[in-house]
């Protein structure tokens, strides 16, 4: 078996999972992606786990310690709180996986759904999806953050028209050097489908699953964050625009 520059197995997929004080969710989180990943028809090759830890306060690190010193899982630390996406892009950016699904800290994303997004990317040829994203069939949340996501989701997709009706899904698939080709921001996970496509990367959608928070309490505000949205959404509708694609061609 090749290994890499560090005596590793090489992996063709890396989950990367932001937390921020999930202490009772990141070891049975772990446990179910390994339960959805290990079967070895699933990616025809290895994969890892990666957590980030958004500068957590509780106990969430202590939890974690014993699995990483086991080598199940590997964890990147922020030292102050920096905001999900750019724990995704640490993720992203510590991974060895060609390939990066990412979930949400909470238990909410389902892992035994990664494989139905994997296989889909990875069927290849020119119109395989560069990203993958989730759509929840049945949100498992308060009725204000559905009508609340609802109404954002209507408007963004009047503004950037990516085929994206579930922006907030946590369960994504894509890959590792297209996704740091992309600009980076601060809530740019929201707008991944819409970056992927001004990029000219094809994108998919599927449904997925979505369950009820069962431990921890979510660290979002619904009209905080949608004022925060707009500001964004504008800002996302600009690149789009000004996104100018060339190709590139090497002299030899």
């Amino acid at each position: 078996m090749s290994v890499d520059s560090e005596g590793r197995p090489p992996v063709r997929l890396s989950v990367v999972v932001p937390v921020f004080n999930e202490a009772e969710n990141v070891l049975p989180l772990l446990e179910e992606i390994e339960r959805a990943l290990s079967p070895a028809d699933v990616l025809g090759r290895g994969f890892e786990v990666i957590y980030v830890d958004d500068g957590s306060s509780d106990d969430t690190l202590t939890r974690l310690a014993p699995v990483v010193a086991a080598g199940r899982l590997r964890l990147v630390r922020h030292v102050r709180r920096s905001g999900q996406s750019a724990a995704v892009r640490s993720g992203v950016k510590a991974a060895r996986g060609e390939w990066i699904a990412t979930l949400d800290g909470d238990g909410q994303n389902d892992p035994a759904d990664i494989p139905a997004l994997f296989a889909l990317a990875a069927k290849g040829g020119p119109d395989a999806p560069v990203l993958v994203g989730g759509l929840r069939k049945k949100r498992q949340d308060t009725l204000s953050k559905r009508l609340a996501s609802r109404f954002a989701n209507a408007v963004r997709q009047s503004f950037l028209q990516d085929g994206c009706t579930d922006s907030g899904c946590g369960l994504k698939l894509f890959r590792r050097d297209a996704f740091l080709d992309l600009p980076f921001f601060g809530a740019m996970h929201r707008f991944l489908p819409a970056l992927f496509r001004s990029h000219g990367h094809p994108v998919a959608y599927v449904p997925v699953n979505h369950r009820p928070r069962e431990r921890g309490v979510s660290k979002y505000n619904n009209w905080r964050r949608g004022l925060i949205g707009v500001v964004d959404l504008l800002g996302v509708y600009w690149l789009k625009r000004r996104t100018a694609l060339s190709p590139a061609v090497e002299d030899r």
